[in-house]
């Protein structure tokens, strides 16, 4: 594995600057992919039926939030933001859902380092803040959520 790689090596806290960032792949959201999410997890009219969905605050069949948040970690699993301990979340700061996923949407995520804090009472790790920014096929976000994630410092 190259050494200054990031596409394809894990990321230690020394790897990271603010201002980095990172893109994704996409995935795109289906109509059934909405509905057995929402049948599992989130079983409202809005995620499970066209028909009832058009009467609702979305007009129309939308994603669940939470689904949104799952497709998103599918998506940065598989991005170039890869600390080396994995995505591990010490915490969120900020979630949001602008606007609704609907079905054909195609997302992508766009990671973008805030704050990088070495800890004070572990040495060995740190705290790295990242916006971490869900946008649809039109660049339009559709999640945005500030994460604090554990990472790993180089060993000696």
């Amino acid at each position: 594995m190259p050494p200054d790689d990031t596409a394809t090596r894990r990321l230690h806290l020394e790897d990271l600057e603010v201002g980095q960032r990172f893109g994704s792949g996409t995935v795109t959201v289906t109509a059934e992919a909405i509905k057995a999410f929402a049948r599992e997890f989130d079983p409202q009219p809005f995620h499970l039926d066209e028909e009832a969905a058009r009467t609702t605050f979305f007009g129309g069949l939308a994603a669940s939030g939470w689904h949104t948040a799952a497709l998103t970690m599918k998506l940065l699993v598989g991005s170039p933001y890869q600390p080396a301990g994995g995505l591990i979340g010490g915490g969120t700061d900020e979630m949001r859902w602008p606007r609704p996923v609907r079905p054909g949407d195609v997302l992508r995520v766009e990671s973008e380092i805030l704050e990088i804090r070495p800890s004070q009472s572990r040495p060995d790790r740190g705290l790295v803040k990242t916006r971490i920014t869900t946008l649809n096929q039109a660049g339009e976000p559709v999640q945005v959520m500030v994460a604090n994630m554990v990472v790993p410092r180089r060993p000696a």
